[in-house]
Parts: structure tokens; C-alpha cells; sequence
């Protein structure tokens, strides 16, 4: 009889139908708001790259905060975005972008798969893309490793997913 495998998958998935939600959320707000009326403050977001604009530093500030506070409320994690350097714009405007990022970097892929391998828990992680699948024979092992993971700081918001026995 074959050993029984199992194994998960540690990847870093936004939802996407959230962050738009959020979004549009966060425009309405900005119109209505008395502070931001007459202002050229608004938010695009391109599929990839939402972009901040407002008339200068202290507004530009502001669009973030309420940008962020619609995530938390979506329970999308603010881990997933990389803010850029605040730039001069067109019409005396500034600008930021913010990147989304999804799936796992080989930086902290690497960094999940040290920390792994540094707890001796008796599992086997590996690099697959962008997601790190880890496997072992023990589920307790794989329940220790998940535990491991989720009392680490990384840069970017982690879920386990594919929990499967083979």
C-alpha cells in the first residue's frame, strides 16, 4: 500500500470584485465630501495600476486614507499594495500610483521556504509559479507548517488553499 500524501497551497490572491467595490466606494466618497468639492481629486484604476490624484500633499493623503479605509471594510489586505513616490502632475495636481500585487515573488518564496525548512517540521516546501506548495505525509506536520506561516510578517497577505490528500 502507498503512503498518503498531502499537501496546500501557500499563494497571495486578491479579489479583485472587492478592490473594484472599494473603489467606487472610495470615488463616491470624495465627490460628496465637503473638504474635496471644487477639488481635482479622483482615483483611476486601469485593471492594474490605481492612480491618485489631488490638488496637492495634504489631499493626496486624504484620497489614501479613505481609499484604504473601503479596503480594510472590503477585508482586502493592505499588504497587497505598493505605493510609488508622490509626483507633480499636470495642472499644479499631484500624483501616486499604486501597484496590486498578486501571486508570491521568488524573494519571499524563498523567504517561506527557509523559514520552512528552519522550523524542522517534517515537510517538503517547493516553489511552483507563483504559490508555494508544501507536502507531507503527517497533516498535523502541514497544520504546524500553516501555523508557522501565519505567525510570520511577509510583504505580501497569504492564504493556504488546495488542502488535498493523495
Amino acid at each position: 500500500m502507498a503512503t498518503k500524501e498531502n499537501s496546500f497551497d501557500v499563494v497571495s490572491e486578491v479579489n479583485m470584485q472587492e478592490i473594484d467595490n472599494a473603489l467606487n466606494q472610495a470615488r463616491r466618497e470624495i465627490q460628496t465630501r465637503f473638504d474635496f468639492k471644487g477639488s481635482k481629486s479622483e482615483i483611476k484604476y486601469d485593471g492594474e495600476v490605481i492612480t491618485l490624484v489631488s490638488d496637492d500633499d495634504f489631499k493626496l493623503r486624504n484620497v489614501v486614507e479613505i481609499l484604504e479605509s473601503k479596503m480594510i471594510k472590503r477585508e482586502v489586505d493592505l499588504k497587497a499594495f505598493k505605493y510609488g513616490k508622490v509626483e507633480a502632475a499636470a495642472g499644479d495636481t499631484v500624483r501616486q500610483s499604486v501597484t496590486i500585487q498578486q501571486g508570491i515573488n521568488k524573494d519571499v518564496g524563498k523567504e517561506i521556504i527557509k523559514d520552512i525548512k528552519n522550523s524542522k517540521i517534517k515537510v517538503q516546501p517547493s516553489i511552483q509559479g507563483d504559490k508555494v506548495r508544501i507536502s507531507g505525509k503527517n497533516r498535523d506536520d502541514l497544520q504546524e507548517a500553516i501555523k508557522l506561516l501565519k505567525e510570520k510578517e511577509y510583504d505580501v497577505p497569504l492564504q493556504f488553499t488546495n488542502y488535498r490528500s493523495t
